[in-house]
């Protein structure tokens, strides 16, 4: 686990080259209200900074060559906070999808979007289905919003979903497996996050990509989501690369 910014300790290389890279990248977008705070603007103006680090992160990932990119854009409970703080974020995904994805598109990237969808207003699942619809086709780059999402509830749904499989004979209960339950999970077209990275000031997944994370590599950045940029993410990828995966096994030379 790793902490500090990237653009404050003047980090400019890339990593060495793709065999460097993780395939798959998850962000837990965290600090919108603290930097609002910290700069005595309302949290609303937090968030519309967020966004445009949301837009430098992508353009940065893409720059530097990564396959998968998943960002944790609203949780379920986010449903806690103030309504107005839930539309703003709502107003957000909005101009977020109207003024970016005809360039995405261009670029060639694939929107996949995970979570429920209950209690979402019915112009929000319009917008994210418009997203998804109209990059199926793209390979170039894969974007996955996790959007009114929750890592248990996924587990809950994916559950059910198997318990009626078996309960119509599609599916015998001893033949449930790990990776049963991961195909029916929302993810199930994007490999498991090798790095899960937060900004901010909190050292915990929150409810993200909980099941997918059993063996991703943990950074934590002690800089709040507005000031997320290309450094940083190039820092947190040569952490990735400095440390060794085991998977449960010995160090390399261990006897």
């Amino acid at each position: 686990m790793t902490t500090g910014s990237a653009s404050s300790h003047g980090l400019a290389s890339q990593p060495s080259g793709p065999s460097d890279l993780p395939r798959h990248i998850g962000i837990i977008m965290d600090g919108n209200g603290r930097w609002a705070t910290g700069h005595g603007m309302p949290r609303a103006i937090g968030h519309e900074r967020g966004v445009e680090a949301l837009r430098r992160t992508v353009k940065a990932a893409q720059k530097l060559g990564l396959e998968f990119l998943t960002v944790y854009s609203f949780s379920t409970e986010n449903w806690r906070r103030p309504v107005s703080e839930v539309s703003a974020l709502f107003a957000l995904l909005k101009t977020f999808v109207k003024q970016d994805l005809e360039r995405l598109k261009r670029e060639g990237v694939r929107i996949s979007v995970f979570g429920t969808r209950e209690g979402l207003p019915e112009d929000i699942l319009a917008l994210l289905d418009k997203a998804v619809s109209e990059t199926a086709h793209n390979s170039a780059f894969n974007l996955g919003i996790a959007f009114n999402y929750g890592g248990r509830e996924e587990i809950a749904r994916a559950a059910r979903r198997l318990a009626l499989d078996v309960a119509d004979g599609k599916l015998q209960a001893d033949d449930i497996d790990e990776a049963t339950i991961g195909r029916a999970l929302d993810t199930h077209a994007f490999p498991d996050p090798d790095v899960i990275i937060r900004t901010g000031e909190e050292h915990r997944l929150s409810n993200f990509l909980i099941w997918q994370a059993a063996y991703s590599e943990l950074i934590f950045l002690n800089v709040l989501w507005p000031d997320f940029g290309e450094l940083d993410l190039i820092r947190a990828i040569q952490t990735f690369a400095s440390r060794e995966r085991r998977f449960g096994g010995l160090k390399s030379g261990a006897a």
